[in-house]
């Protein structure tokens, strides 16, 4: 079967880049190809119009590929050719993504097998509508269960009453407290776990018709949760073990050990792991902690976890873990490493930056004819370009100062890119003007130009 012909269209300074790339992909790319050299010298500046009157397509074409800034009417450009055209990645280097995307299946991140049990922190002090809110917003992230957290030395009278609102819109409920009123309304009620079991309410606690969690009851003394987990097999009870992971400073690394000895000591044990304990007692961004969290959990078996969202910078803990436990198990099961795979929790910096070289700069500045503005940023500084000049510099109110006049609608979108543009600097992240920064799972979409600029124009187009 003949394989499919791509007519890859440029200019002079990305030629041979792109010439290499296309070598590089080799037959296993699954397709043939021919490099058509348009008379300009930055590829990126390209107009649909303006190919439509200079390109002519070989006998034999099956498609033709134009630089990913390329701007104007595409699908038009198409009719008028008679044959299929579509935009290639906004850098030549990522051809080789481009095509592996579309040929290969992508990774299935559908599968996990380590359940979220998400905290509301002091139910008890919220009212239906927010203690609502909050459990289907938990749910909306990736939670499996909503726990009710409860206030110790207080006893909640409604608890009951709030775990059958929430069992009546279908989600699932545990409650976290000691108090017996409490738990036992709850679990009247419909709550299917209990947070949590010791010697302390064993007594009443085993004979509940629902699932425990046994801790011991000094968390640096596991053979302090030997009675609890014989008295409960005795009974027949349900239950899993949480060793109890300690914070840092705290004896966190002895808690990790004692984890790997739980799983040794009962091998078929259920065993959670309250994370929150890691991720809200540590003042960092909270995805790497519970992306290495996961991997344990993942490796040693465990296949619950209890985690909260109530410091602000794990806000987002839930969406996070789901991430997380997908990423892997993917990596276990497929024995692959987990990278290359899902960058959603590559929120702060970029997997790869690119940045255009300051010949590149120079050469797109020497051909601008118009007094649109291109912002880059690249080679630690930020760049404005347009027929008029080239400014560049670190200090964006140093920039804007030596700008020509603009009127305040351009000088509003300036200040936007700008500021996106220092923020991707700083942070070591990937800038393209008109295009919001990558945040991982958080990237939020922008509404556009409004009219003040083109996308900036990138010489390693295709």
């Amino acid at each position: 079967m003949p394989r499919e012909r791509i007519l890859f269209v440029t200019g002079r300074l990305a030629e041979p880049a792109l010439r290499q790339v296309l070598e590089r992909l080799g037959p296993q790319a699954g397709f043939e190809y021919e490099v058509c050299v348009l008379g300009i010298s930055v590829a990126a500046l390209m107009h649909a119009e303006w190919v439509r009157r200079k390109l002519v397509v070989p006998a034999g074409i099956d498609r033709v590929m134009l630089p990913g800034w390329c701007q104007g009417d595409v699908a038009a450009l198409g009719r008028d050719l008679a044959k299929p055209v579509a935009l290639g990645p906004k850098d030549l280097q990522d051809l080789p993504d481009h095509f592996g995307r579309q040929a290969a299946t992508p990774p299935d991140l559908s599968r996990f097998d380590i359940e979220i049990v998400a905290e509301i922190n002091h139910a008890p002090r919220l009212d239906d509508a927010e203690l609502m809110r909050q459990a289907r917003s938990l749910a909306d992230d990736g939670a499996d269960v909503i726990d009710l957290g409860c206030i110790p030395g207080e006893t909640w009278p409604r608890a009951g009453e709030a775990t059958r609102r929430l069992r009546a819109e279908a989600l699932r409920v545990s409650i976290d407290s000691f108090d017996q009123r409490e738990v036992e309304a709850a679990v009247a009620a419909g709550a299917e776990l209990v947070l949590s079991c010791n010697r302390t309410n064993l007594h009443w606690a085993a004979s509940l018709p629902a699932e425990l969690v046994a801790i011991p009851d000094d968390p640096q003394d596991l053979a302090s949760l030997e009675p609890t987990v014989a008295r409960l097999q005795e009974c027949g009870a349900r239950f899993r073990i949480d060793p109890v992971l300690e914070p840092i400073g705290f004896g966190f690394a002895a808690s990790l050990g004692r984890y790997l000895e739980v799983r040794r000591r009962w091998p078929t044990a259920e065993i959670l792991m309250g994370v929150g304990n890691l991720t809200e007692l540590t003042e960092v961004d909270s995805a790497g902690v519970n992306l290495m969290l996961a991997g344990f959990c993942q490796e040693t078996g465990i296949r619950s976890v209890l985690t909260t969202q109530v410091v602000n910078w794990c806000k987002t803990a839930v969406r996070e873990f789901d991430i997380a436990r997908r990423l892997t198990w993917h990596a276990q099961a497929r024995r692959v490493l987990p990278k290359h795979v899902d960058s959603r929790l590559v929120m702060l910096r970029a997997p790869r930056v690119r940045e255009l070289s300051g010949a590149a700069l120079e050469q797109l500045a020497r051909q601008i004819k118009d007094p649109n503005f291109r912002v880059f940023a690249a080679g630690g500084e930020l760049h404005l370009i347009n027929r008029d000049g080239h400014w560049h510099g670190r200090d964006p109110f140093a920039l804007f100062a030596a700008l020509p006049s603009v009127t305040p609608a351009h000088a509003f979108y300036l200040g936007y890119e700008l500021s996106k543009a220092l923020t991707a600097l700083t942070l070591g992240k990937n800038y393209s003007q008109d295009e919001p920064l990558d945040w991982g799972f958080l990237t939020a979409p922008e509404s556009g130009t409004g009219g003040h600029g083109p996308p900036a124009s990138a010489p390693g187009g295709p």
